[in-house]
């Protein structure tokens, strides 16, 4: 489960060891940790990993299996948790250990900055392979965080981007020996811990206002 710690003003929150999925308890820890980091004290930054194999896995597909009735409320607890990473007002660093696929990736991109390890893992949006279209408020997020050809590639042929073919697309920011991830995410986010603020989280919702307004199934144009 995830689990969040704070050297100086990083804060470091893990996803857990498994395969990261997000079940609705899961959702809600994330949520808690959250809270935890808004209500902390300025300066501060994020940086968000995980232990093994997995960054995330995204939707958890078992979960949804056993409860079908509750789709729309689940998919819409995932679009709020993404938002709540799309707009927080504080810097963000995605620090991927392991794979990040689906709406794992999708929480890697609502990060304001992504380093990735250059010899192991993949960032992937399989969903043209497992037949799940992707909702107006994902395909917008994803649009809004990559290149239009990237996204284009990455949502219509579901490809395996390892950290070096990820880097080159522009989908990190920066590659790292594993060794050497937290360290480079602690170097891209501490710099930017005086950013911290609540104009910053204005910032980012002027900037992805329209994304926003479908992952919060609101007018775009609602304050």
């Amino acid at each position: 489960m995830p689990k969040l710690t704070r050297s100086s003003h990083v804060f470091l929150l893990d996803l857990g060891s498994d395969e990261n999925r997000f079940h609705p308890d899961w959702i809600a820890q994330v949520h808690a940790a959250l809270d935890e980091v808004e209500a902390a004290e300025e300066p501060k930054a994020l940086v968000t990993t995980a232990d093994g194999k997995f960054w995330s896995n995204g939707l958890d597909l078992e979960w949804l299996g056993a409860h079908p009735e509750q789709l729309e409320p689940y998919i819409a607890s995932v679009h709020r948790l993404l938002a709540r990473f799309l707009a927080l007002p504080v810097p963000s660093v995605a620090a991927i250990q392991g794979h990040c696929f689906a709406a794992g990736a999708m929480l890697a991109l609502a990060h304001d900055l992504r380093v990735m390890r250059g010899d192991r893992g993949y960032f992937c949006l399989p969903e043209v392979d497992l037949h799940i279209p992707f909702t107006p408020g994902m395909s917008a997020l994803i649009r809004a965080r990559l290149t239009p050809q990237t996204a284009h590639v990455a949502m219509t042929t579901a490809r395996r981007y390892g950290g070096v073919d990820a880097l080159a697309a522009s989908i990190v920011d920066a590659t790292a020996t594993e060794d050497a991830l937290l360290t480079t995410a602690h170097e891209l986010a501490a710099p930017l811990a005086t950013k911290a603020s609540a104009t910053l989280g204005t910032i980012k919702s002027g900037i992805y206002q329209d994304v926003l307004a479908l992952l919060r199934d609101e007018p775009a144009d609602r304050p």
